[in-house]
């Protein structure tokens, strides 16, 4: 352990000891003393007290810059007052009904007006909604395999959980990626239907069709992979992949969980200019309550209404979630918001760089829309095994260091990503900036003193 990190651990352990009693207290009853696995993290998490706006506070009164922002689904910021104002008048006419309402047009009008897409249905979360999505392609194809990329994450259902973190042996030729359960309990027939193709690589995605003539449903894959800090889609890929589903008959599934509230007013369709069969949304578009939904082209919607695909739920369109949907998309999720938003993104990751290049870092910046990504490589990565290279150690330092600046410049974890909120200020990015400024000289020493392997050659 580089001698700075464990200053900045020693650092964190001094500002947090109401955090540490009380994940202590948790140990005895919830397992790993989190509720979700991608909370837990030594030496103990950060336990938060209240949040508004851009900002939380932790139990022992520290500030923070917040840009976690709950793994991305906020990108209203805590307690947007749009969003606030319309839970509180819902909160007094009913919090769940089990039967239609109003608001279900409603928010379906605003989801097919700005996708691509023209019938919708709702869920919870990104799980929900990617496993229901699946589940009709497969239904609309009449085949059972489908096509998802190493390292990406798409839930925690079966066919989610498929090569979303393999290791090497296990994961084989990264031109013909072996399919490498998430975890105990997945079943082997979900590995037989889940083919694994390499990001950014159409020659591993046309090798699966070509050895599973006919039998592939669809493919899915997040348009910008995230699960590997920002890895953008090289030109001509999400092309590719458009064509390669069309010729054989298969779906195109953009998973927009992360990027269909943050990339841009209309996802990444606008963004990239590329159209899925079908899309999953969730985290941002419910301003901070749980909200999901799925989309495609009315044909396929249509398998849900003559009762061949059954979509259920009793938790799908609560009031309250929709009137939060609802208040997000009109006055959150506005083009004028878009444009404050990648102002602050512009500003900065152009700062991340000036301070990079200042102090000889090895490193670059990844960004897209409300989403970037410090990345400790020499030269961009472009599939999951690039990012595997990753030095954690530094990775931490850097984090810790943030967080002691009073700024949670992501979620913890490496794979992660910063979120600006619309409620963030310029006076919030400049605080980050110099935090990052604060600390950047020592990760550039602490740097030289690995090596990093350059990535393994692909086909493209």
């Amino acid at each position: 352990m580089y001698p700075d990190l464990q200053k900045e651990i020693s650092a964190f352990e001094r500002r947090t000891p109401k955090s540490a009693e009380a994940h202590k207290k948790n140990l005895k009853r919830i397992p790993l003393g989190v509720a979700s696995n991608y909370r837990a993290y030594d030496p103990w998490p950060i336990f938060v007290k209240e949040a508004s706006g851009s900002k939380f506070r932790d139990l022992d009164g520290n500030e923070y810059i917040d840009h976690n922002l709950t793994f991305g689904a906020l990108m209203a910021g805590h307690c947007h007052p749009a969003v606030m104002k319309a839970v509180e008048k819902r909160l007094s006419t009913g919090t769940m009904f089990g039967m239609p309402h109003d608001m279900e047009w409603e928010l379906a009008e605003e989801i097919c007006n700005r996708f691509p897409v023209e019938m919708c249905r709702f869920g919870n979360s990104g799980t929900e909604v990617t496993m229901h999505a699946i589940r009709l392609a497969r239904a609309a194809t009449g085949r059972d395999k489908i096509v998802k990329f190493e390292g990406a994450y798409h839930g925690l259902h079966d066919s989610a959980l498929v090569s979303v973190k393999p290791h090497a042996p296990d994961y084989g030729d990264i031109n013909a990626p072996t399919s490498v359960p998430g975890g105990l309990g997945v079943p082997k027939a979900a590995l037989e239907n889940v083919k694994i193709a390499t990001f950014n690589s159409l020659a591993t995605v046309e090798r699966r069709f070509k050895e599973n003539t006919g039998q592939i449903a669809a493919i899915i894959l997040e348009p910008i992979l995230m699960n590997v800090g920002l890895c953008m889609p090289q030109p001509g890929f999400l092309q590719g992949l458009r064509d390669i589903a069309t010729k054989n008959g298969a779906l195109l599934i953009f998973d927009e969980v992360k990027t269909g509230a943050k990339l841009c007013w209309g996802g990444a369709s606008e963004y990239f200019g590329v159209m899925p069969d079908m899309i999953c949304l969730a985290k941002s578009i419910g301003g901070g309550l749980p909200l999901a939904a799925f989309g495609t082209h009315k044909s396929v919607m249509d398998l849900i209404s003559q009762h061949k695909v059954f979509h259920g739920g009793t938790y799908n369109t609560n009031p309250v979630s929709m009137a939060a949907g609802l208040a997000t998309f009109r006055h959150v999720l506005t083009r004028e918001n878009y444009a404050h938003v990648e102002k602050l993104s512009k500003k900065l990751a152009d700062g991340y760089r000036k301070i990079i290049a200042k102090v000889g870092l090895q490193a670059y910046i990844a960004q897209a829309g409300a989403n970037g990504a410090l990345m400790l490589y020499p030269k961009e990565i472009v599939n999951y095994r690039d990012w595997t290279t990753i030095d954690v150690d530094l990775w931490r330092h850097y984090w810790f260091g943030m967080v002691n600046r009073g700024v949670m410049a992501q979620p913890y974890w490496w794979d992660e990503q910063w979120t600006i909120s619309v409620q963030h200020t310029e006076a919030d990015i400049d605080k980050h900036l110099a935090a990052f400024d604060d600390i950047a000289a020592s990760l550039a020493k602490a740097q030289q003193e690995r090596a990093i392997p350059e990535p393994a050659a692909v086909a493209h």
